[in-house]
């Protein structure tokens, strides 16, 4: 009668004797550090008491590191759930305090699709009751009024210390608003300028209709 042959041993496994990763069997160095000589698990009660809290400090950390990861994900996307997407101001949507010269010209520039609305109003100061220009470009304009060539404005406000915007796009594009100190460079007029705009949507809204 022939005897069966006993199974071969299972492989393995070991220990990094650095960062305490699991090592698979027959590596002689750690796949994660690069740290030669791991420990196997047959030899791992062999190993100095000092080194065992070591490996056992070690791999507490590692874990720790791992569901601060987890938790801080987690937090990231009920935030995002909660929160809704995040709201990006548009760029016409503005309210400052313009430095100028006699002159020199600020802009203000954003896309408007047809239909919506730019409201807000100007004043100056500083001092107060100077008068400021308002002309607004489309696309194909302002190239034009940067080489001075002077186009006919989508539309105008001034001169005047102060002024009511409401601008209506007649079509989908991108608009500049031109805020010019009209005064020629000779008089020495400068003064502040301040602008607030904001961009109304037509959508549901008969207010302007």
């Amino acid at each position: 009668m022939v005897t069966p042959s006993a199974a071969p041993p299972e492989p393995e496994w070991g220990a990094c004797s650095f960062c305490a990763v699991a090592v698979p069997p027959g590596a002689t160095q750690c796949p994660i550090c690069g740290a030669a000589d791991p420990i196997s698990a047959s030899e791992m009660s062999n190993v100095s008491v000092h080194q065992r809290r070591r490996l056992q400090a070690t791999g507490v950390f590692r874990s720790l590191i791992v569901i601060a990861v987890a938790l801080g994900l987690a937090y990231l996307m009920i935030s995002l759930v909660v929160g809704g997407p995040p709201v990006v101001v548009d760029p016409l949507t503005t309210n400052g305090l313009y430095p100028l010269a006699p002159g020199n010209s600020t802009v203000i520039s954003g896309e408007i699709t047809g239909g919506d609305f730019i409201i807000g109003n100007f004043s100056t100061a500083d001092p107060v009751g100077l008068n400021l220009e308002l002309a607004v470009y489309n696309s194909s304009q302002m190239p034009q009024y940067l080489n001075g060539i002077g186009p006919v404005p989508q539309y105008t406000l001034g001169p005047s210390a102060s002024g009511r915007i409401v601008f209506s796009a007649p079509y989908t594009d991108e608009f500049y608003f031109v805020f010019t100190n009209p005064y020629p460079a000779s008089s020495n007029l400068s003064f502040v300028a301040e602008i607030s705009t904001t961009y109304e949507s037509n959508v549901g809204d008969e207010g302007f209709a």
